[in-house]
């Protein structure tokens, strides 16, 4: 049984300490903002640099990764005897997974014998970042490559991810809220509760007046679509505003008995579109 590595991108939002620790390769997506030239990488700005550039009005837009960027990465691991499982951001939202499909096929007719297993996890943020986790621990109980890109494309559909933003004016950029709705919204306080759908696209499902209720309704989620609360695992990522995630915490633990796995930042690849103060929760659904 030939050794594999895993990869993914910097969508997942884990930090680079925790993907070094599980043992995780990554390629980074790139942004820049619109009055600069300057390209930067997903972990080269802290996300208070970022965030306070974007409350300035400063505008990030974001690119994928491309086919060379990724033979890049994958060719060390191959020339070393090696397979790869990537398990990469959704195609719902980037084409980032594409380009790796790509790199793939070419990288394994030019190493034959050698293979590279896609799995587009149709997940975003920390979602992405819970899956690879979930691969790390398939991987660690001694599976193989083919058995743990098996898992991963099951385990995938039980992820769920919920979000809400403070401003719906990030939103509405992208196209996801009218003008209208977004004025509104501001005006009395109305925020958004968002899902990430079976194919890997954000939608918005509900709405709460005022930003407590928002983060609690996250929370509710975990009762609704888990028939074992307790035994789910539970990561939070956030654009800059960890002072109210305790509230969060608390609630999860007293209410379903569970601990936070994992707090990470929302990066500036999903952070440019919903912008500072978002707050996302992920889980696996039973």
């Amino acid at each position: 049984m030939s050794e594999f590595v895993i990869h993914t991108d910097s969508a997942c939002d884990l930090s680079e300490e925790t993907l070094a620790e599980w043992g995780v390769k990554y390629r980074c997506l790139t942004f820049k903002f619109d009055d600069e030239d300057k390209e930067y990488s997903n972990y080269e700005l802290g996300a208070k640099e970022f965030y306070d550039r974007m409350k300035s009005g400063r505008i990030a837009k974001t690119s994928a990764c491309n086919v060379d960027t990724f033979k890049e990465a994958f060719e060390d691991d191959l020339k070393e005897g090696k397979d790869i499982l990537y398990l990469g951001f959704s195609s719902g939202l980037s084409t980032t997974v594409n380009s790796a499909r790509i790199a793939a096929e070419e990288l394994m007719a030019e190493y034959p014998g050698r293979k590279v297993i896609v799995v587009d996890t149709l997940c975003a943020s920390a979602g992405q970042g819970l899956a690879v986790y979930l691969a790390v621990e398939k991987k660690n109980s001694g599976a193989d490559l083919e058995e743990t890109a098996a898992y991963m494309t099951q385990m995938r559909t039980r992820i769920r991810h919920w979000f809400t933003v403070d401003d719906l004016v990030y939103l509405k950029r992208g196209g996801r809220v009218s003008p209208a709705v977004a004025l509104v919204g501001s005006v009395l306080g109305i925020k958004p509760i968002m899902r990430v759908d079976e194919e890997g696209k954000l939608v918005k499902v509900s709405t709460t007046r005022g930003r407590k209720k928002s983060l609690i309704a996250l929370c509710e989620k975990i009762g609704e679509q888990c028939n074992n609360p307790e035994e789910t695992t539970v990561f939070i990522s956030h654009a800059d505003c960890l002072e109210e995630l305790d509230d969060m915490k608390k609630y999860i633990k007293s209410t379903y008995g569970v601990k936070v796995k994992n707090i990470s930042h929302i990066g500036p690849v999903i952070g440019a579109h919903a912008g500072p103060n978002t707050v996302a929760l992920f889980f696996v659904a039973n």
